[in-house]
């Protein structure tokens, strides 16, 4: 099989030469294609995200467990306090904290937005978390599922670069990773049941993968 084509078929999907660890993933996927074995089955190695972008699945997990609260019966959304503090930070839309970008300053008591502007702040939340998450793990095998999985993570926890499931992620050791979500259920000292749901499904989420 001429792989060329195939290979410079994903160059142009990726948008940026391979590095050379993704290319001996694909030559190990491609090698163990019933087209160059004998076996009826053989183990696929582990795959990489595309251009390093979160996946639906990812996103709808973000959505599920984020919400979109305090919508008003004027359909816009306002502002509200951390459920572990009772305070700061102050949370909007999709989970969105820190600057205010369409008013001006931070997120505070007050802040108010249209729907449009939840759904764009997230758009560039997204974008910006799984570039985080993308520089962290490096080259380091990733399916989409793992990538979504701890996309999320980091969206919740801005923890990607120092969390042990990320350590051991990039070791390899994916069942250790997958336990480490339970891990960061706690907000204020206190362990949260919404947390706790919420790792759970970025742990099967990691699993699928």
């Amino acid at each position: 099989m001429d792989r060329k084509p195939f290979f410079d078929t994903v160059r142009r999907m990726l948008g940026r030469p391979f590095r050379q660890s993704e290319v001996k993933a694909m030559d190990d996927v491609l090698d163990h294609h019933p087209e160059h074995s004998h076996q009826d089955s053989a183990p696929c190695a582990p795959h990489y995200p595309v251009s390093g972008k979160i996946g639906p699945d990812g996103v709808a997990l973000i959505k599920r467990f984020e919400g979109c609260a305090k919508k008003r019966a004027d359909g816009m959304v306002e502002a509200y306090p951390d459920p572990g503090t009772g305070g700061d930070p102050w949370t909007i839309g999709w989970g969105a904290t820190g600057k205010d970008r369409f008013s001006g300053g931070r997120i505070v008591r007050g802040t108010v937005w249209t729907q449009d502007q939840c759904d764009a702040r997230l758009e560039e939340d997204l974008v910006r978390y799984a570039k985080d998450v993308e520089r962290t793990l490096g080259d380091a095998p990733t399916s989409q599922a793992q990538f979504d999985a701890l996309v999320s993570f980091h969206y919740n926890t801005g923890a990607i670069g120092k969390a042990t499931l990320t350590r051991k992620h990039k070791a390899g050791d994916f069942a250790g990773a997958a336990r480490e979500f339970d891990r960061w259920c706690y907000a204020g000292g206190r362990v949260m049941k919404g947390l706790v749901r919420r790792r759970a499904a970025e742990s099967a989420l990691y699993r699928s993968g």
